[in-house]
């Protein structure tokens, strides 16, 4: 499916989609669980799906109604009876592969092409450190995945500069061991926010964490107990993308709605916007944030805690005077696609100058007239949704190809901007 965006106004009140991270964490806690837990408000998408369907394959029952998943818990996972298919949800793959490291048999892990194509490496050698199986079934680091368990040992040491996701996945199955589990960083850890979001959630489940000296560790034999309920906080990558549009085109400003706050690294969004000169408010009370468009000036960001930010930048910058240069990126060249190439290459398409390097990514805003074009979003949600924002800004039509990925984490994205203002056509 293709999206047609032609320069136009938002205004009015939009309201963000829950958070994508915080669904899928909730789903599998549930999972680990032994009652019923009812997750509220949670994002309902191909990738939250992934997570429902296994942990319906390691015993579990999830159900979908009136907005909730109403998750039965597995306790202590059972083997799938059949290969568990993750899709195109990295995150699904990563952190249920700590639950396949619990059990006593072997589960078969893939997903669609471009899963298949994301490193899993670091956590597959952590998880045969501490005595368990894991596989990559083409010996690159690379699902199919073959991994068993029950793993057993009280330390293990990994890289932080891959993915926080094999830290968490290690320390969500970790509570469900007996002896528990010290997780040791050998680098830097990356997107380290997302760990913070892990272990929020978890205190909510009632499962202690703390942070060591070398890293993070939980102790064994714990009960996942969420009382009943989990409600799901609203999603601040998703929100990057409103407040982006509103920066950019919101004439009588944009209000977006859901915006509380939350450990999510991704709330640097609004700080960042402000010191590109956005005029923007925020009421945390109410949890809105409030935009209007604005003469925007590059800057510097840091995207190693938030690499989820870095498209929206790059078509912030793309529109901004002077040059913004997004740094510290190289982890976001693992994600659903190489994101630094393709932020650089779709947006130079459409009239931007830009410099790509293998760590960062600068966009010369004073040298960049947008102008519409025919755009590959890649299969990829979030540069789908980032170069449909510099749509709103471009001289002429942009065309957006792949438009129904943003099912993975924003299934309305395209509604809502239409409810806004914008002139988008599905076809």
């Amino acid at each position: 499916m293709d999206a047609e965006i032609a320069p136009s106004s938002v205004a009015g009140r939009v309201t963000a989609p829950p958070s994508k991270s915080y669904t899928h964490r909730a789903i599998l806690a549930a999972g680990y669980g032994e009652g019923e837990t009812r997750v509220e408000a949670p994002l309902v998408s191909a990738d939250t799906r992934a997570t429902a369907r296994a942990v319906r394959a390691f015993g579990g029952e999830v159900d979908l109604a009136d907005d909730t998943f109403v998750v039965r818990g597995f306790g202590y996972p059972d083997i799938p009876d059949d290969v568990v298919d993750c899709g195109n949800s990295g995150t699904t793959m990563r952190l249920v592969t700590g639950t396949a490291a619990l059990t006593e048999g072997l589960t078969v892990l893939t997903g669609d092409g471009s899963l298949r194509s994301r490193p899993h490496g670091p956590l597959l050698d952590a998880i045969e450190d501490l005595d368990g199986r894991a596989e990559s079934t083409r010996a690159n680091g690379q699902a199919p995945l073959v991994v068993g368990g029950p793993v057993a040992g009280e330390r293990v040491s990994i890289p932080g500069d891959v993915s926080s996701q094999f830290v968490t996945a290690l320390l969500m199955a970790g509570a469900r061991t007996e002896s528990g589990l010290a997780v040791d960083l050998e680098t830097e850890l990356k997107s380290a926010p997302y760990v913070e979001i892990t272990r929020e959630l978890l205190a909510d489940f009632d499962v202690e964490t703390e942070r060591t000296d070398a890293g993070f560790a939980v102790s064994g034999a714990q009960s996942y107990d969420s009382g009943g309920s989990y409600r799901v906080p609203g999603d601040f990558s998703s929100t990057s993308y409103l407040l982006a549009a509103g920066a950019l085109a919101a004439d009588e400003g944009l209000d977006v709605a859901g915006a509380y706050p939350s450990a999510q690294g991704d709330t640097a969004i609004v700080d960042h916007l402000e010191r590109m000169g956005a005029a923007l408010s925020w009421d945390r009370d109410s949890g809105t944030i409030s935009v209007e468009r604005s003469d925007l000036q590059g800057i510097e960001v840091d995207v190693g805690d938030t690499p989820d930010l870095l498209p929206t930048f790059a078509t912030l910058g793309a529109a901004a005077e002077g040059e913004t240069r997004i740094v510290n990126a190289e982890h976001v060249r693992y994600k659903e696609t190489d994101r630094v190439n393709a932020m650089a290459e779709e947006l130079e398409k459409m009239g931007a100058a830009v410099t790509e390097r293998q760590d960062s990514l600068t966009v010369h805003g004073g040298d960049s007239a947008l102008r519409g074009a025919r755009v590959d979003g890649r299969g990829d949600h979030r540069i789908v949704m980032a170069l449909a924002v510099a749509g709103l800004v471009a001289e002429g039509t942009t065309t957006v190809t792949g438009a129904e990925h943003v099912d993975v984490s924003f299934p309305n994205f395209f509604e809502l901007l239409g409810d806004a203002g914008a002139d988008v056509t599905l076809d």
